[in-house]
């Protein structure tokens, strides 16, 4: 089973989690989101500030990190040609650092799609998606 730690509270990362799910079939794929009560207690072994930076992931007891959660959720439910390219030598360097700018400022990003493609987010106030007031990657209530 792959037991993937996602941000709940960014509407592009959850949006991805649910098409995901979409595709597993077998239900062999677990998302925690790590804004849950207790997280840290629940999972110790992951720390929420690493998992509010890169994608964390638990398979076969290794611990999985970005593009490497991706790659494996979705060759697990059958669509791993859609993911293939992450795993080729240069394609794999750009897309990590890509990835880790995608990562840094995705609630940034959701909040411009939500705005552009007019979808509507139920974390955000006001279409700000990012707490300036506190400068931290958590969403207003």
């Amino acid at each position: 089973m792959l037991t993937i730690f996602y941000d709940g509270n960014c509407p592009m990362c959850a949006t991805e989690m649910i098409h995901l799910k979409r595709h597993d079939q077998d239900n062999i794929i677990f998302l925690v989101d790590i804004h849950q009560e207790n997280f840290s207690s629940l999972y110790p072994a992951i720390d929420f500030s690493a998992a509010m930076k890169i994608l964390h992931a638990t398979y076969n007891g290794k611990v999985l990190l970005g593009l490497e959660v991706t790659h494996r959720a979705w060759t697990l439910v059958g669509k791993g040609f859609w993911v293939a390219p992450l795993n080729w030598p240069v394609f794999k360097t750009v897309s990590h650092w890509v990835y880790l700018g995608l990562a840094k400022y995705r609630h940034q990003i959701s909040a411009l799609l939500a705005k552009v493609f007019g979808i509507k987010t139920a974390n955000c106030n006001s279409g700000t998606c990012y707490d300036k007031s506190t400068n931290t990657d958590h969403w207003r209530k």
